[in-house]
């Protein structure tokens, strides 16, 4: 193996130098255009995710079953607790009876305590994406 020697070194260390000073990064300048309903789209989601419309909800299942049932499940707890929105959804081939349209899962875990003395197989199922 060969040592190098100090005028190498030298010679190598200018070149390396060299290098460094002659390179340089490129330079540019980026334009965004977007669209000008852009900043309306995002005003109208804020408002959306405020109501409960968009993210993730939680609701009390109360019936899973035939429609006739479902029906008598949604008038008996209509006529209990008439402060939470219920609905019956669809879902091939049964009927589910869904109650409230909670923020948290502590605000279903509240309402669930509430109704379950009078509705024993309510329970809080998966939340919904909006």
């Amino acid at each position: 193996m060969r040592i190098l020697k100090i005028q190498d070194c030298f010679f190598i260390g200018m070149f390396m130098l060299g290098i460094c000073f002659t390179m340089s990064a490129q330079t540019g300048q980026i334009n965004i255009q977007q669209n000008e309903l852009i900043p309306k789209l995002l005003e109208l989601k804020s408002e959306m995710t405020k109501d409960g419309k968009l993210g993730e909800r939680y609701t009390i299942q109360l019936y899973y079953g035939d429609n006739n049932a479902a029906s008598n499940v949604i008038k008996e707890f209509r006529a209990k607790y008439n402060s939470l929105p219920s609905s019956v959804i669809y879902e091939t081939p049964n009927y589910k009876v869904w109650v409230g349209n909670f923020r948290n899962r502590l605000e279903a875990d509240r309402a669930l305590l509430k109704i379950k003395p009078d509705f024993p197989s309510a329970f809080i199922p998966k939340p919904q994406r909006g």
